[in-house]
């Protein structure tokens, strides 16, 4: 066994303020966890051992103080680094970042792990400006599947879903825009969670598509993913598009069970682009929650169509003054991308916003009939890192882009997803995707809740634990 304590946060909170371990003991455990782990893996671009030790030594101290202490007293975690982290540049995969300033605030999900808690222990790898689904940067290396580490982690929040499938942390902060949670959480077997557009604070963050970003929890236990979400819930002035809402206790109604739900799989397109193992995860998911009614969304196509546009055009114009500037130190997997979206005609982008609009329209109707939908979250498990195309049936898409097809259309309209790793023992991990309707992540967490009390969704534990 490595030094790496593969204990759910949860647990590592009450032993923390049951007094039976201290904060600083599990940060230490945890610092030389990553040490050890974390050269095979390469999801941490930093480790932010002082700042971890302070926080543990203060946890410690209300803890001796007799004080009643927070949520995830003692709790490690790290965070994608798009997540402004004072002290650090915020690099967002890029080289070209790594010599701005360093940030001197904590974005606001940061500061509210903090509240709770929490104890930051570094910054996770990612795709250069999150344009990507495989991790594979050329200026950090890319991140490395722990249940096959020739294998990629997904992405771009690959580092998230890596060092929490490697047990290196129980939680861990990312982004979605077209699927950069959901990815990694299938490929890496993890939970994870982009709930509504809006929900949660992007302030602090680095953006990619401001109309389409999301940020979310990856978790190693179903609790510890509602626990995370309870504790970043909350409105934010300093996000226009950060809603006020009531804050709900995912956490308390995933115990309600399922009974009266409808639930439906998504049929047609979602199912047409899948490898066997991902059709097997999604019938094994069907199977456990006795799913037996189908729904179809012809327009899909369309609505990832006019996600590719807007994520190009806005990512291309976000990133025009660097391509011009400093073109030879961007990704080179991902430029002519950008360069691509920058040259868009604004005609272009109007008329996917306006396809957008209406295919949301055409999603949300699906809710008349049902709950709950399910849907596979990748096409297929992780590939070989290096991998340039991926073989569905019928067709040879190009993989990097087509590791999003399932999970594009759905972010695209802004809905809440849990991502629930579903696949047998022995197998790749693969997740399938547990979608709702705006702002009802509540019923993501009962289904996923179900899913995991039945046996069929388990985060596995890595060949590194052996």
């Amino acid at each position: 066994m490595s030094d790496v304590a593969p204990r759910p946060a949860r647990e590592i909170a009450e032993a923390v303020t049951g007094g039976t371990t201290t904060a600083c003991a599990v940060i230490e455990r945890t610092l030389a966890g990553i040490a050890r782990v974390d050269p095979q893996v390469n999801s941490f671009t930093a480790v932010t051992r002082a700042r971890a030790l302070a926080e543990a030594a203060a946890i410690d101290a209300r803890c001796a103080a007799g004080e009643t202490l927070p949520p995830l007293a003692g709790v490690p975690y790290a965070v994608k680094n798009l997540f402004d982290v004072a002290g650090l540049p915020t690099l967002a995969g890029s080289k070209v970042n790594a010599t701005y300033a360093a940030a001197t605030a904590d974005a606001t999900l940061v500061a509210r792990m903090r509240v709770a808690g929490a104890i930051l222990v570094g910054t996770l790898n990612m795709d250069e400006y999150a344009y990507g689904f495989t991790t594979e940067n050329s200026h950090y290396g890319a991140t490395r599947n722990p249940h096959d580490l020739a294998r990629t982690a997904g992405g771009s929040s690959g580092g998230s879903g890596a060092a929490v499938a490697a047990r290196l942390v129980p939680l861990a902060l990312g982004s979605d825009t077209n699927g950069s949670i959901r990815v990694p959480a299938s490929l890496c077997g993890v939970w994870g969670l982009k709930p509504t557009y809006g929900r949660l604070s992007r302030r602090g963050t680095f953006p990619f598509v401001a109309s389409l970003d999301h940020l979310g929890p990856f978790a190693t236990t179903l609790p510890d993913l509602a626990l995370c979400y309870d504790t970043l819930q909350g409105a934010d002035p300093g996000d226009p598009a950060c809603a006020q809402r009531p804050v709900e206790s995912v956490g308390r109604d995933a115990g309600r069970g399922i009974a009266g739900l409808r639930i439906a799989r998504l049929a047609g397109y979602f199912d047409d682009c899948l490898t066997a193992p991902a059709a097997a995860a999604v019938d094994r998911a069907c199977a456990a929650l006795s799913v037996t009614r189908s729904v179809e969304l012809k327009e899909a196509p369309l609505g990832r169509a006019a996600a590719f546009l807007i994520t190009a055009s806005e990512g291309g114009a976000l990133h025009l003054p660097t391509l011009r500037a400093r073109r030879d130190d961007m990704e080179p997997l991902s430029r002519e991308r950008f360069v691509s979206g920058a040259i868009l005609p604004a005609a272009w982008y109007l008329k996917a916003q306006r396809v957008r609009a209406w295919y949301r329209e055409r999603f949300l109707a699906l809710f008349a009939d049902a709950d709950v939908l399910i849907a596979a979250a990748t096409p297929c498990p992780a590939t070989p890192i290096g991998t340039e195309w991926l073989d569905l049936p019928g067709q040879r898409v190009p993989l990097r882009p087509s590791m999003g097809l399932l999970a594009q259309p759905i972010s695209c309209v802004g809905l809440p997803v849990v991502a629930a790793p579903v696949a047998p023992a022995g197998a790749l991990p693969i997740g399938v995707q547990i979608i709702a309707a705006p702002w009802r992540e509540d019923l993501c967490f009962r289904v996923a809740a179900a899913l995991a009390a039945s046996g069929a969704a388990v985060a596995p534990l890595p060949a590194l634990h052996a």
